[in-house]
């Protein structure tokens, strides 16, 4: 199979068998790879009902067909289980080299099933795998346990493990790679930890074979001239993410206190000259000509001397304006901790926020934070409380299971201050300040989810610019972006290039048919069926799993507190009225669920037939 490596790699855990099967044409033609072979994997395969951290549940990590070719910005790579976070069907998407080298070894997939009865690691070396003891790194940190994998298996090798969070089933933990990248999103380090496996170590020497040579180098040409034309390139070059810190926070998408939204005094601190000084290196994702990633390097303060990738701007925001902070130190060593201990920043970041507005508004006392005094732009309590998330000490340990099940946990009104979408913990992106994207955040399958459907035409008036605060219309501009980042993430594609337009779903139409062969991949028309198919069916996932419509909801801030400062001040988010277009648009019934129709339109009628029989 041209472009893919025509092998999908299951690994049984609880028998320690390691069995290679075919990647099947006809699934390949339906879905591409990455997050729609996943998402075809998971409905597949998946019960309803599973619990997210027994041995039933499946971790299945995806490549696409252009992971480790020339073309630029296509070797992220995806972990696809169901959430012990949020109970519903989950995609956490990663960078850096280790989907590069997954392809590399022979796979386009790998699925892991069972529970091992001691820790374990699995060993990956071009077609031949093992499954070795993992005793002796049980409970490193994932800094500790990178260098003594490597030094057991091959120091050319590339790894996703987890940390310590993981280890504990932290709900809020993530997969991190040995060039800390992490799929952070939903619990999948919970995942890998309920199975006792702490890493998976992949080296690999083969290469993908491309249909049409010629053809695929005039592709990659036409690419990288868009990167280089494009106005976002030399913002992300520069300076990665944090490019967007101090601009957002002045546009309304960068929420503080909490998404209290009061004006943040010293946010002067996050502007760009300001940021830049503390880089000493630039890095970049396996094919990427961008290289957004940056080191930061540490002077002043009780962190002095750390040395670590930056904060980028999710995490800059978790971990700074949302606790009223501005120290820059105290952000990038938090972030040091979670990448070390295996923590999503966002989630981390949000559960912080939330116990600190607790304890202002006396519902829970310092004999409840062990001692801490849990105070707004406090930057040493910031680090200790990450720890302790991690380990599960304490509050940590309320804290771990994520905001929704803490506030249910605490009780005494305590939900009204969880700021979370189907238990996912909302981004960096306030919904009264922008309607459609926060439209994506309330009907994402995963939950408050920026990364699966970010609005470019309200945020950066791209392909066109819209009126950020208006409900007209929102419905399907939602839709557009939801549905292309699905086309992107079959690629996989990171999805800052589609988000600025450096790629469009012509040009990867282009690569994908010159990669392929594939006659269908040639009509770019096609892929956005591809798309919007794969988009419903992650929804008929959470369906069958009972979570319909009533699980679109946002914060009781979002829907009733105005914005107190401008740009946004005076607007809330109109829910209902949001909903009831996009549903519309999407061709969903009024739960929100995919009607039969609509699914049979996609090519997806044993979906329709078995949603039938649950709905």
């Amino acid at each position: 199979m041209f472009g893919y490596m025509g092998q999908i790699l299951r690994i049984d855990l609880t028998n320690k068998k390691a069995t290679v099967e075919p990647l099947k044409e006809e699934v390949v033609k339906k879905f591409i790879g990455g997050r729609g072979l996943g998402a075809k994997i998971l409905w597949d395969e998946l019960s309803p009902g599973v619990d997210p951290l027994s041995p039933q549940n499946k971790l299945v990590f995806v490549v696409g067909p252009l992971t480790g070719t020339k073309a630029q910005s296509t070797s992220r790579w995806i972990a696809q289980f169901k959430s012990p976070l949020t109970g519903t069907y989950f995609r956490s998407v990663a960078g850096g080299f280790f989907g590069a080298e997954l392809k590399f070894a022979g796979y386009d997939a790998i699925i892991v099933e069972g529970r091992s009865e001691k820790p374990v690691y699995v060993w990956i070396n071009d077609g031949e795998v093992e499954f070795r003891d993992a005793e002796k790194i049980w409970g490193m940190t994932t800094n500790a346990a990178r260098e003594f994998l490597l030094e057991e298996t091959d120091r050319r090798a590339r790894i996703a493990m987890i940390g310590p969070a993981g280890e504990r089933l932290v709900k809020i933990s993530a997969i991190v790679t040995d060039d800390m990248r992490t799929a952070s999103r939903g619990g999948g380090g919970a995942v890998m930890g309920s199975k006792n496996l702490k890493a998976i170590v992949v080296r690999g020497t083969k290469r993908p074979e491309i249909y049409d040579e010629d053809a695929f180098n005039e592709a990659v040409k036409e690419q990288i001239e868009s990167y280089r034309s494009n106005p976002g390139f030399e913002g992300f070059h520069n300076l990665g993410t944090n490019f967007a810190v101090y601009p957002f926070y002045t546009l309304g998408h960068f929420p503080t206190y909490n998404f209290k939204q009061k004006e943040l005094e010293g946010a002067e601190r996050f502007q760009a000259e300001v940021l830049r000084s503390y880089i000493v290196k630039h890095q970049g994702c396996y094919g990427c000509m961008i290289r957004c990633g940056k080191t930061f390097k540490l002077t002043k303060g009780p962190y002095a001397g750390t040395v670590w990738d930056f904060p980028e701007y999710e995490t800059h925001w978790s971990f700074g304006g949302n606790l009223g902070n501005i120290n820059i130190e105290s952000i990038v060593y938090a972030n040091m901790l979670c990448d070390s201990y295996g923590l999503d920043t966002i989630s981390t970041g949000v559960a912080i926020a939330f116990a600190i507005e607790l304890y202002e508004k006396g519902i829970i006392s310092k004999s409840e934070t062990d001692g801490l005094e849990l105070r707004w732009g406090d930057p040493d309590v910031i680090p200790e409380l990450v720890k302790r998330i991690a380990l599960r000490i304490g509050l940590g340990n309320i804290l771990a299971e994520g905001t929704k099940r803490a506030a249910e946990v605490i009780g005494r009104g305590a939900e009204k201050y969880a700021i979370h979408v189907k238990g996912l913990e909302l981004p960096a992106y306030d919904p009264r300040s922008a309607k459609a994207h926060g439209l994506n955040l309330a009907t994402s399958p995963i939950g408050a989810s920026h990364c699966i459907g970010w609005n470019k035409f309200e945020i950066m008036g791209i392909p066109k610019k819209v009126d950020p605060f208006a409900t007209e219309g929102k419905g399907e501009i939602a839709k557009y972006v939801q549905d292309e980042t699905a086309i992107a993430e079959t690629a996989v594609f990171c999805i800052f290039p589609f988000n600025t337009e450096m790629v469009t779903v012509d040009l990867y139409s282009k690569l994908l048919y010159a990669a392929t062969g594939i006659e269908e991949f040639k009509d770019p028309k096609y892929l956005w069926l591809v798309g919007e198919r794969i988009f419903n069916l992650e929804r008929a996932f959470n369906a069958r799993e009972g979570i319909d419509g009533k699980y679109d909801t946002m914060p009781e801030r979002i829907v009733k507190e105005p914005v107190p400062r401008e740009p946004s001040k005076g607007q809330v988010f109109e829910l209902d009225i949001l909903l009831k277009d996009y549903y519309k648009v999407r061709g969903w019934d009024e739960r929100g669920i995919p009607t039969k129709e609509k699914l049979k339109e996609l090519e997806l009628q044993e979906v329709a037939e078995e949603l039938e029989k649950v709905c």
